[in-house]
């Protein structure tokens, strides 16, 4: 079992018990996903940028993307149809906590003049998005191999119905929202 699974077991699931009060082990929040996103400009349409995108979001996450094509062609964004323009990951189970967990504690970290995370990106339904500006606080990433900076954008889906009892379990699970 990974370690922020299992610390959310013992610990958090406590805590959001007492806190908020639940009668029941099922309405205590939990995590349910995380989908990362990386959008396309037109100098990725290279093979070798495009597969050197997808192997480092694999680096990162522990699973192979899925590369998003266009449905039609618009000839003001120069899109043509079926043309790759990013690329979608959804973790779930041991890899959506060994995620998290090394996006907590080893890449935010590392950010330079790093203050936090906005606690206002929550959508109203509990869950959590935000962006990254670029993939290089990832340790996995080898900083020689990099042919494009790219950033990527991240969304946490819980299971709570309130932000507030997801920035709860955000917070328990050791998310740095700046206050």
């Amino acid at each position: 079992m990974q370690r922020l699974k299992s610390f959310y077991f013992k610990e958090v699931v406590p805590r959001l018990q007492e806190n908020f009060g639940y009668k029941n082990v099922n309405q205590i929040p939990k995590l349910e996903k995380i989908v990362i996103n990386r959008g396309f400009d037109e100098s990725c349409q290279n093979n070798k940028i495009l597969d050197s995108l997808t192997t480092e979001i694999a680096l990162i996450s522990g699973q192979r993307p899925i590369i998003t094509k266009s449905r039609k062609a618009i000839a003001s964004f120069k899109v043509k149809e079926n043309m790759p323009v990013g690329i979608c990951l959804t973790l779930r189970g041991d890899k959506m906590y060994s995620f998290l967990d090394r996006l907590v504690n080893l890449a935010l970290p590392r950010i330079r003049d790093f203050q936090g995370i906005s606690n206002k990106s929550f959508d109203g339904s509990g869950n959590y998005s935000f962006g990254l500006s670029e993939q290089l606080m990832f340790p996995e990433v080898d900083f020689d191999k990099i042919v494009k900076v790219k950033g990527m954008d991240i969304c946490i889906v819980t299971s709570s119905k309130t932000d507030k009892e997801a920035q709860f379990l955000l917070k328990e699970l050791g998310m740095p929202f700046n206050s």
